[in-house]
């Protein structure tokens, strides 16, 4: 019998839930591995920011180039700015377009012929473009992105903002339009020294198919990952919840009275906290179906026990209605007094046996010193005289220090009782009891010894058991519970010790009871 390990006391608000108590764990593991793909999912959000600071390089771009093209065009003579115009367009890919003072058009790289600014038509594209021209639409909501002003063509150049802005100032305005695939516009305007201004226009679907190339690359990433997060997630949810729906299932049969029937899972292959609970919970329901065996033998023992004397009772009482003898009245209430202390004394050992585990798993062990307890023993037995003509002796080690254990006095005091009470039941007349105690190592060994038949081999170990015994021929039935033994191995093991039985090696006849306790500190 182990002692009781006390642990600290903890909260129990530390493993309560709250809101998520009452949620299977299944969806709670999915729950936090979707969470986490989420945050990988706000990828897509960092691609507006990411498109943002592209278009805002973009319109720099075009302002810088509508200042180099309007310098280009002031430095060369008006009737050769056609040509230079169409060379800038090919090589910016922008178009060109020229404005006088009053907003009047007066040069188009388009209808020079220079057609490198086309607009695509949505309803002409395929569902492909379609699905992410509607992504981009959602996305763009989501984020709150600001939407451009739909791009439409205007023939004089005082209805285009830039232009306006442009004239008369050193600024090179730029403004940012949404074609009607959704692709980006951009248009930049800045003044021709000396003779109107000049604006460029520019398709800057590059950097919506950028943007669409790295959302669809992080796309397949996220569908990579949520495909192996829901395995891996289904997979631990599998590992973790079906084992422990098992052990549930098993404890609720225990429960309800199945504990014969049920096998609860060990999960030998495991060994993680899963696998040490399993186990826990096996032991403990073998322990459960252990402790349940003993009580129900012990009920029949107490029976089995309890009905010799009530029968003897009953007849001595039933017999004294009727007998008119008084010697064989008083033969009957001899009967009577005998069966009562047999009742009396059997009750006692059954109480003291039931209750003893409880007792001892809350004992506080102390430094007992165990000469001067079987010492005691032994004149309180000469006190009073014992029922045997036999003598006790005890053999202490000479020049021997203290022999110290850590224990409950009360207790140890009853083994070392229950064996001399042992011993003199079997101890013939002018029998010696030899009771030795020594140190060895770190145990301290007692030994009780007497000069009786013995033990036969085959019952050394019985003989420790609840309600067996064997007694001398001539002792009168009930005079001993059967209890000793059996409380003085349960005392010994409570204070990790043993006891067992064993032949005299000195003598033909004789057993010897040897207890081995652990030595404690000195003083």
């Amino acid at each position: 019998m182990e002692r009781a390990i006390a642990f600290p006391k903890s909260d129990d608000r530390e493993l309560t839930l709250r809101w998520s108590a009452r949620v299977s764990l299944t969806p709670r593991i999915l729950f936090v591995n979707v969470f986490a793909l989420a945050l990988l999912a706000g990828g897509f959000f960092y691609l507006d920011s990411y498109r943002s600071r592209i278009v805002d390089s973009r319109v720099a771009q075009a302002g810088r180039e509508a200042r180099l093209i309007a310098e280009a065009l002031g430095a060369v003579a008006p009737d050769a700015r056609a040509g230079v115009a169409l060379r800038l367009a090919r090589d910016t890919g922008t178009r060109i377009r020229l404005y006088d003072d009053a907003g009047r058009p007066v040069l188009d790289t388009r209808v020079l012929g220079e057609r490198n600014f086309v607009l695509l038509d949505p309803d002409k594209q395929d569902w492909g473009m379609a699905a992410a021209r509607f992504l981009d639409a959602m996305i763009d909501t989501v984020v709150g992105a600001p939407r451009a002003p739909l791009y439409r063509e205007h023939a004089a150049g005082a209805d285009w903002p830039d232009v306006q802005l442009a004239r008369g100032s050193q600024r090179a305005p730029a403004t940012v339009w949404r074609a009607p695939d959704r692709t980006p516009v951009i248009t930049a305007a800045a003044a021709v020294p000396g003779d109107g201004v000049v604006m460029t226009t520019v398709n800057a679907r590059d950097i919506t198919q950028t943007v669409r190339f790295e959302r669809f690359r992080l796309s397949v990433v996220l569908l990579i990952v949520s495909l192996v997060s829901v395995l891996l997630s289904l997979f631990l949810a599998r590992t973790i919840v079906r084992p422990l729906r098992r052990l549930a299932r098993s404890a609720v049969r225990v429960r309800l009275g199945r504990a014969r029937e049920v096998v609860v899972p060990r999960l030998p292959s495991r060994r993680d906290e899963i696998g040490m609970l399993a186990r826990a919970l096996s032991d403990m329901s073998l322990a459960l179906r252990a402790r349940i065996d003993a009580i129900e033998a012990f009920a029949a023992d107490v029976t089995h026990e309890m009905k010799n004397p009530l029968a003897s009772l009953r007849s001595a009482v039933e017999g004294l209605a009727s007998v008119r003898d008084p010697e064989l009245q008083r033969q009957l209430l001899a009967i009577v007094r005998d069966d009562v202390h047999r009742l009396d004394r059997l009750i006692t050992d059954i109480a003291e046996a039931s209750r003893l585990d409880a007792q001892l798993g809350r004992a506080k062990f102390e430094p007992v010193e165990l000469g001067a307890l079987i010492a005691g023993l032994i004149a309180q037995h000469g006190a009073r005289g014992v029922e045997h003509d036999v003598v006790l002796r005890f053999d202490r080690p000479i020049g021997g220090g203290p022999l110290i254990v850590l224990g409950e006095g009360a207790r140890l005091e009853r083994v070392f009782e229950n064996l001399i009470d042992n011993a003199i039941s079997f101890s013939p007349e002018r029998g010696v009891i030899v009771i030795s105690a020594a140190e060895e190592g770190d145990e301290l060994v007692i030994r009780v010894e007497d000069e009786g038949p013995g033990v036969p081999e085959e019952s050394r170990e019985t003989i420790f058991h609840r309600f067996h015994s064997f007694r001398p021929e001539d002792e009168s039935f009930g005079k001993h519970s059967g209890l000793g033994l059996a409380i003085a191995r349960t005392i010994v093991e409570a204070h990790h010790g043993t006891i067992h039985v064993e032949s005299r090696d000195d003598r033909m006849h004789g057993a010897r009871f040897v207890v081995r306790l652990p030595a404690g500190p000195r003083a």
